[in-house]
């Protein structure tokens, strides 16, 4: 059974309203397409997380890495929460700058001895190992493996053909609360680490009054695998539910694959959220920072509120997606009363 709900305004400026045809950028909810894209190329034996990173990708190999593997790097343990190296707007558009950088980087702790969310990094690095192993970028792979084979309307790296369906993002409110603002201000004030790996310092803080970058043509067009998957709910649900099922005769991974990708790699204080953080092979997992729909669901948050998930016990997948974001570092409380809307269902 597939349901699919959507209301509300796409534009506030046009007053375009929402419809089965809007589509959203997801920031980090891109991350768990990327790692589908990972695993399936692990399950054809073209790549193993326990490989060497530097086995596919040589230049990876300096400054204290050679030894870091892909499940690392797909947990949030490689030590590259962000690029030390300062970097524009226009280099990270071009995509290569950053991996370049991240190659000639050494690590801001032993990898693999914590973790600490590479909310930006991690799309870079997963998008170089995909590109060195399969000849393609993450993103034609994505679009050729994933979302053509189930007919999902999901890119990293949107079409100019498609760029009049996207919604318009609308910053989250300001904070008010004192607690909140402190919180804030602990994971997220100017030259922390979390500042540090959310904005590549500063390079995409716009989420402070400012335009937002993330609304732009030139960052829809780029490939940004941690941030800038642009899709709708319908398609989020789909490709997750091909993950722990078939759809329409197509199925992503294997059982074993999929139990392998979600088992847990990492649970403890994160270094960059200031906070507990729970992962597995690029999603995140059910805790009270993001809570999913069972102890054994996995998929992944983006930010301001949007979610897509599989939970293997049920059989039951969602996707969420919204444009008026709300901030924030813990559960939205949009989905996560979709998610009791879901459990009341079963």
């Amino acid at each position: 059974m597939k349901v699919d709900v959507h209301a509300g305004v796409a534009d506030r400026a046009s007053g375009r309203a929402w419809d089965a045809d809007t589509l959203a950028l997801v920031f980090s909810t891109t991350k768990g397409a990327a790692a589908i894209c990972v695993a399936r190329l692990v399950e054809s034996g073209a790549l193993s997380y326990d490989d060497a990173v530097a086995m596919h990708w040589p230049e990876f190999s300096v400054a204290d890495k050679g030894d870091v593997t892909v499940r690392q790097v797909m947990s949030h343990q490689a030590g590259l929460p962000y690029v030390e190296q300062r970097l524009g707007m226009h280099e990270l558009l071009e995509v290569t700058p950053v991996v370049e950088a991240l190659a000639r980087q050494r690590p801001l702790w032993e990898p693999g001895t914590a973790h600490g969310y590479h909310a930006l990094t991690y799309g870079w690095l997963v998008g170089e190992l995909v590109r060195r192993v399969d000849g393609r970028s993450i993103g034609t792979y994505l679009a050729e493996e994933v979302s053509g084979p189930l007919g999902l309307d999901l890119w990293i790296g949107l079409p100019e053909s498609e760029e009049g369906r996207v919604a318009t993002l609308a910053t989250a409110p300001a904070p008010t609360d004192p607690e909140e603002i402190a919180l804030m201000m602990q994971v997220m004030g100017p030259g922390t680490m979390g500042f540090n790996a959310l904005t590549m310092s500063g390079a995409l803080a716009a989420f402070g009054g400012g335009p937002n970058p993330f609304n732009t043509r030139e960052l829809h067009a780029t490939e940004m695998p941690a941030a800038n998957g642009i899709t709708n709910a319908a398609s989020l649900a789909t490709m997750y539910a091909a993950t722990i099922g078939e759809v329409d005769g197509v199925r992503l991974v294997s059982d074993d694959t999929m139990r392998t990708m979600s088992a847990e790699q990492v649970d403890g204080p994160d270094r960059s959220l200031v906070a507990e953080s729970r992962f597995a092979l690029g999603f995140m997992l059910d805790n009270a920072l993001v809570p999913l729909l069972g102890p054994n669901a996995f998929g992944h948050a983006g930010a301001g509120g949007s979610l897509g998930q599989a939970d293997p016990d049920t059989g039951v997948a969602t996707g969420y997606v919204m444009n008026q974001m709300l901030a924030g570092i813990a559960g939205d409380p949009r989905p996560v009363r979709l998610d009791d809307a879901v459990r009341s269902c079963l």
